[in-house]
């Protein structure tokens, strides 16, 4: 099974569960470190996750994996929050981070740089533009191949 449709079997799997609890799916991830694979499940609420609502839905999620076993091999479940740098990867994550420090990655070079970071001004499915502190960057949405929040310290 590729690592593709793991995670999304995972997702369908675990959006109802995190919706029941009150939460926000925030991503799923199925890698391979070393010689484990570990199944990570990202979850947020406002104001935060705490180790009850993680352990909750660790619990419910394993009872169904086990039960519908759609991933072949042994793997490490793991459910925690997304972290200070939370990823943007749906519309609600960019226009929810408009106004913040947000950090991108594109997929190939904009005006000779890979890697942009500064206040995110605005998002459209077609753009967003960032304010570096020097200049106003346009970016085309299409071209991002990662992005995130970013801690200014």
């Amino acid at each position: 099974m590729s690592k593709k449709k793991v995670t999304e079997i995972v997702e369908e799997l675990a959006l109802p569960i995190a919706s029941e609890e009150g939460l926000e799916l925030v991503d799923v991830e199925y890698k391979k470190e070393g010689a484990n694979w570990f199944l990570r499940v990202f979850i947020d609420k406002e104001g935060g996750v705490d180790i009850d609502d993680c352990s909750r839905v660790s619990e419910l999620l394993s009872d169904i994996l086990d039960e519908i076993d759609p991933i072949p091999s042994s793997y490490f479940l793991e459910v925690s929050s997304p972290g200070a740098e939370r990823p943007l990867k749906k519309s609600e994550d960019f226009n929810r981070a408009i106004g913040k420090q947000v950090w991108l990655s594109t997929f190939e070079p904009i005006d000779g740089s890979k890697e942009f970071e500064g206040i995110l001004q605005a998002y459209s499915a077609e753009t967003l533009e960032i304010d570096t502190g020097q200049q106003t960057i346009v970016l085309p949405t299409d071209k991002v191949a990662a992005a995130r929040l970013a801690i200014v310290f």
